[in-house]
């Protein structure tokens, strides 16, 4: 479902898929292809508007990263909303959609809980998934993902939201261009002074 570009840069910001694990949770059909993708979205605790500060959504992709990174899951988008999440996931056979939402909302409730103090529910119980059967359903769940941030005026565009795998994915593609054109101009005979670090 994804495109090369978009698994290279699901790979550079820590969100790369990892192997699979013993079949389990899945169809007879699908024997040969355990992965399961899902639309979720999980709200806050009462409508609560935890997620709206830069250093709690940086903690909650912070928590999205570890767990990518861990193999637990595949990241294919996501928009942290003030007081929601909607997140576009792929399980392997070793994992439920149940357990990876159980990861990221009890990661985050213990951490921020640990980490700042935060005392109370963070989450509402539960949470709403619908299952990404085909490639139209993906890319309609995507088209939803970028314009959550716009419908609600947090943004005039998607890539301008910094709270989605958009936004970082463009700011990490800007940050690797910079450094290449430096690296490129050094390559080209540029001099730095010998007591300048590289």
């Amino acid at each position: 479902m994804a495109s090369a570009v978009q698994k290279s840069s699901e790979k550079e910001l820590g969100f790369s898929p990892r192997m699979s694990r013993p079949l389990r949770n899945s169809r007879p059909e699908e024997a040969l292809s355990p992965s399961r993708t899902f639309f979720a979205t999980t709200k806050t605790n009462m409508g609560q508007r935890i997620l709206q500060s830069e250093r709690n959504a940086g903690l909650l992709i912070d928590i999205l990263r570890g767990h990518v990174a861990a193999g637990r899951f595949t990241l294919q988008d996501f928009v942290i909303m003030p007081d929601h999440v909607h997140l576009l996931l792929t399980v392997e056979a070793g994992m439920s959609i149940e357990k990876a939402m159980q990861l990221i909302k009890g990661g985050f409730s213990f951490r921020l809980s640990k980490e700042f103090g935060f005392a109370g529910e963070v989450w509402q119980k539960g949470f709403s998934e619908v299952r990404v059967n085909d490639e139209a359903s993906f890319l309609q769940h995507r088209a939803y993902i970028a314009a959550n941030p716009v419908k609600a005026g947090l943004a005039a565009v998607p890539a301008q939201y910094p709270f989605c795998y958009t936004f970082l994915a463009n700011r990490k593609a800007a940050g690797a261009k910079a450094q290449s054109t430096w690296d490129s101009g050094v390559a080209a005979g540029l001099k730095s002074s010998p007591d300048t670090k590289h």
